[in-house]
């Protein structure tokens, strides 16, 4: 696979003397104050009581204050990807560290996709360490969150204080014209992909699972909505990356249709479904989403609105030529 490259043809959206990623193109948005605000989070059953610091700064001095937060990060982490969903029932997917990885080995392939994920609006990454809870992250907007022990306050303020940063009320205003009201902004493309081989966002995803142990944080045994509702049985479509059985360097999508009750449930029907196709061997699910029952394929016009039984509707195998590879 290509390297990623960036759109040469965007013109970066500046509010006052605050430059934005090329990602975000402004509507109806007021220029932030630059600075952090801190406030105190109490302990929960992920993390300990802490600080939790937001800092907002112009595009040009977010690449070096990141580089510098993540010196607070332990030697041994678990990366985090928030990108925006398919998922007809959930806005986010957060794919976190299943395996912790040292701190050297995240940075090297951060230091690939740095461009990529300070530009793109549609993804925040970061990671968080153990003993003690860090985590530091760079959200859509790159704001960068800072969650820290209660006695890291003053080592993170002084860390900012180098970058003449200051605490202040507020950063980006609580008005209608800020990054959270719909309508304020627009999204847009970084990649270009003008070279059919350069990869898109999607395959850049894969590689950074690969590349930082992630998954995708969901319960496996239940299917429920993002506001905690049980949907029981629903219509799920998965894109697995296959490998030839007779050619190593031959390789397919393949796409298969299901209703299922749980991600588990879907993983022993796609298992059953690859059994039937002896040409190919799975390699790695590029993608699982549940769809909505009106955005099914016309080929599946039949089935009803509340399936009776999980079951594999569809399989389909879109070959290649040679194999993409996920590596970093």
């Amino acid at each position: 696979m290509k390297p990623y490259r960036l759109r040469t043809d965007l013109t970066r959206e500046i509010l006052d003397d605050f430059a934005m990623p090329l990602g975000i193109k402004h509507v109806d948005l007021s220029p932030p104050q630059q600075g952090y605000t801190v406030m105190y989070s109490p302990a929960d059953e992920n993390s300990p009581d802490s600080y939790s610091f937001h800092v907002v700064v112009s595009h040009e001095r977010l690449r070096d204050v990141v580089r510098a937060t993540f010196n607070l990060l332990s030697d041994n982490v678990f990366g985090i990807i928030e990108i925006g969903s398919r998922d007809a029932y959930r806005s986010t997917d957060t794919y976190i560290g299943d395996d912790p990885l040292g701190r050297q080995a995240f940075l090297e392939v951060w230091d690939v996709y740095e461009d990529f994920l300070l530009e793109d609006g549609g993804i925040g990454a970061g990671a968080n360490s153990d003993d003690p809870f860090v985590e530091v992250f760079i959200d859509q907007w790159k704001g960068l969150a800072i969650h820290v022990p209660l006695s890291q306050r003053e080592n993170v303020e002084q860390m900012l204080a180098g970058f003449g940063l200051e605490e202040v009320a507020q950063t980006w205003g609580e008005e209608e014209s800020n990054p959270n009201n719909p309508g304020s902004s627009e999204l847009r493309s970084v990649l270009d992909l003008t070279d059919d081989f350069a990869p898109d966002v999607d395959e850049i995803l894969l590689q950074l699972r690969h590349a930082w142990n992630l998954v995708l944080d969901i319960e496996p045994d239940t299917n429920k909505d993002e506001k905690d509702r049980e949907l029981g049985r629903t219509l799920w479509h998965v894109v697995l990356i296959a490998q030839s059985q007779q050619d190593e360097q031959a390789g397919a999508y393949v796409s298969i249709w299901l209703t299922a009750e749980s991600a588990n449930e879907v993983g022993q029907l796609v298992n059953q479904a690859m059994d039937d196709q002896t040409e190919w061997e799975m390699v790695d699910v590029f993608s699982l989403d549940r769809i909505a029952f009106d955005d099914r394929p016309d080929e599946m016009d039949k089935l009803q609105p509340r399936p009776t039984e999980s079951k594999v509707h569809m399989v389909e195998v879109e070959p290649w030529s040679s194999a993409p590879t996920a590596e970093a």
